[in-house]
C-alpha cells in the first residue's frame, strides 16, 4: 500500500497530472462564473474529449471541473448577486452585501481562502476514508452490494427537493432507459422496439450531454444578459482586514463533509445547512455568512468523490457523470479501482490538493478577468458549445443516432427543467439500474435460484430498514414545510 501511495502522490506532481489540474481548474473556474452553465453540464458535454486522453488525466480534468465550479461561482454572486452555480446562491446572501458597501475584495478573499481549507480538509479525509470503504465494499457479497444501490437511490430520492412522487418517477424512468439493449441474463433484445440501434443500449454520452449540456444551454439562450460588474481596484485586502474567518470556514468544512457523504446532497444544501448554523451561532464575525458557506460547498463536492471510490456509488449528478467517464475509460468505478489501477486513486488525491492551490491562484489576482465574463453574449456562446458537442459525439466514434438522441435527451431535459421534473434521480436510475441488476442476479445465481435467502440477509434487511426509517421520516417532516434547497 505505501508504495502505491507514494507512486501516486508523485505522479500527481507529473507534467500530465499537473496539466489536466491547472486545465480543470481553469475550465471550472470559467464554469463556475457564467450563470447557468454549470460543472454538470460542462462535464458532460466534454466526455467525448476525454476519450483522446489517458484514464487519468480525463478522471483528474472532469473532477477539477466540478470542484472548481464552486471556487468560481463565488465572483459573480459577490460581484453582481448572480452565482454561476447554485450553491452560490447561500454566498450572495452576505457576500453581496459586503461588496455594496465597498468589501468586495475582503469578501472574495474570504471565499478563496474557505474554499481552500475546505479543499485540504476534504482530500485528507478522501485519503484516510475510502481505502478502509473500499476494503469493507470488496468484502461483501453481491446481496449487500445490490441492497447499497438500493438504498443510495432511495436516499437521493428521498432527498430531492422538487417532491418525492417525480422524484421516483424519474429514477424509474432512468433505470428503464439504463435496461434497455442486450439482457445480461439471456443475451435477447431487451426494450429495443426492433430498432437495431438500440441493441447496444442507450449511450451515455449523448444522455448525459442531452439532459444537462443541450438542455442548460437551451435555457443559457433565453437568458437575460447581466448587469455589468463593479472589478474591485486591488486582489488582496491584507490578512488583518479578513481576520476571523477561520473558524467559520472550519465548521463550513465539516458541515459540508458530512453532507457530501450522502447520496443525493448537494453542495447548495450543504452551503444552507453551513449558513443556518451561522445563523444561529451568531458568533462567527462579519465574514461567517461568506467563510461557512463557501467552506461547505467545496467540502460536500470534493468528499461526495469518496463515495465514488469507496462504493462506486454516484452522490450526485456529477459524481453520476464520472461513474460514466470512469467506465467509458475502462476504469471500475469503486472498490474494484483500488486492484484494477491501485496507484491512480492516490494520483488523484494528490492532484485534488495541488488544484485547490491553483484555483486560489486563479480566482484572486485574475479576479477581473472573470469578472467580465458574464458579459459574453449567451446567443454566440451556447450555440457554439452545442455544435461542438455534436461533432465530438461523432468525432469519438458515435453514430448520426447518437446526435438525434442527443437532441431528443435534450428537449426533454429542457421540458423537465420547466416543469419541475429533476434530471438528477433520472441519471442516477441509468447508471444504478444495471449494476443493481447484476448484483441482483447473481446474488439469486449463489442462492441457487431462492431470492427468499436473501430476506434472511442481516445486511440487506439493515440497509432496507434505514431506507424505511429514512421515507418515514421524510413523510413526518412533510414536505411541504421544507426549506427548498
Amino acid at each position: 500500500m505505501s508504495e502505491h501511495i507514494w507512486e501516486g502522490l508523485l505522479l500527481a506532481l507529473s507534467a500530465e497530472a499537473l496539466f489536466y489540474a491547472g486545465l480543470g481548474a481553469l475550465l471550472g473556474t470559467f464554469v463556475g462564473v457564467l450563470p447557468g452553465l454549470g460543472p454538470v453540464a460542462t462535464i458532460a458535454l466534454l466526455l467525448p474529449v476525454s476519450f483522446q486522453m489517458s484514464p487519468s488525466g480525463a478522471l483528474i480534468l472532469l473532477a477539477g471541473i466540478y470542484y472548481g465550479a464552486q471556487y468560481g461561482s463565488s465572483t459573480t454572486a459577490i460581484l453582481i448577486n448572480v452565482p454561476g452555480e447554485a450553491s452560490g446562491t447561500v454566498t450572495a446572501i452576505e457576500g453581496h452585501r459586503l461588496a455594496r458597501t465597498g468589501r468586495a475584495t475582503e469578501a472574495l478573499a474570504v471565499a478563496a481562502l474557505s474554499s481552500l481549507m475546505a479543499g485540504l480538509i476534504a482530500a485528507l479525509i478522501l485519503a484516510v476514508a475510502t481505502p478502509p470503504l473500499a476494503a469493507f465494499a470488496l468484502a461483501i457479497g453481491p446481496a449487500e452490494t445490490a441492497a447499497i444501490l438500493l438504498g443510495g437511490a432511495i436516499l437521493a430520492v428521498l432527498i430531492s427537493t422538487e417532491g418525492t412522487a417525480r422524484a421516483i418517477l424519474m429514477l424509474g424512468l432512468g433505470g428503464l432507459i439504463g435496461l434497455i439493449g442486450t439482457a445480461g441474463g439471456d443475451g435477447q433484445p431487451r426494450f429495443s422496439f426492433g430498432f437495431r440501434e438500440l441493441r447496444d443500449g442507450i449511450g451515455f454520452t449523448p444522455l448525459v450531454v442531452g439532459l444537462f449540456g443541450f438542455s442548460e444551454l437551451i435555457a443559457l439562450m433565453t437568458r437575460r444578459p447581466e448587469e455589468q460588474p463593479s472589478v474591485p481596484r486591488h486582489w488582496w485586502p491584507g490578512y488583518a482586514a479578513i481576520r476571523g474567518w477561520e473558524a467559520p470556514a472550519l465548521r463550513g468544512s465539516v458541515i459540508g463533509s458530512l453532507v457530501g457523504l450522502l447520496p443525493g446532497a448537494t453542495t447548495l444544501m450543504a452551503s444552507f445547512l453551513a449558513y443556518s448554523a451561522e445563523t444561529r451561532l451568531k458568533r462567527g464575525g462579519e465574514f461567517a455568512g461568506v467563510a461557512a458557506p463557501e467552506a461547505a460547498n467545496n467540502a460536500a463536492a470534493q468528499t461526495s468523490f469518496v463515495m465514488l471510490f469507496g462504493l462506486g456509488l454516484p452522490a450526485n449528478a456529477a459524481t453520476a457523470v464520472l461513474v460514466g467517464a470512469m467506465m467509458l475509460n475502462g476504469l471500475p468505478p469503486g472498490p474494484a479501482l483500488f486492484s484494477h489501477s491501485p496507484t491512480l486513486f492516490w494520483t488523484f488525491v494528490g492532484s485534488l490538493v495541488v488544484a485547490n492551490f491553483m484555483l486560489v491562484v486563479l480566482n484572486l489576482p485574475l479576479v477581473g478577468i472573470w469578472a467580465r465574463l458574464v458579459l459574453v453574449p449567451p446567443a454566440i456562446l451556447a450555440p457554439a458549445i452545442i455544435v461542438a458537442a455534436a461533432l465530438g459525439i461523432l468525432a469519438s466514434g458515435g453514430a448520426p443516432f447518437d446526435v438525434l438522441a442527443l437532441m431528443v435527451f435534450g428537449l426533454f431535459g429542457h421540458a423537465c427543467r420547466r416543469n419541475g421534473f429533476p434530471l438528477m434521480p433520472m441519471l442516477m436510475g441509468y447508471v444504478i439500474a444495471p449494476l443493481f441488476e447484476d448484483h441482483l442476479r447473481r446474488a439469486i445465481t449463489h442462492a441457487r435460484g431462492d431470492w427468499t435467502i436473501l430476506l434472511a440477509n442481516p445486511f440487506v434487511m439493515a440497509a432496507l430498514a434505514l431506507a424505511l426509517l429514512a421515507a418515514v421520516a421524510k413523510y413526518r417532516a412533510g414536505s411541504g414545510r421544507a426549506p427548498r434547497i
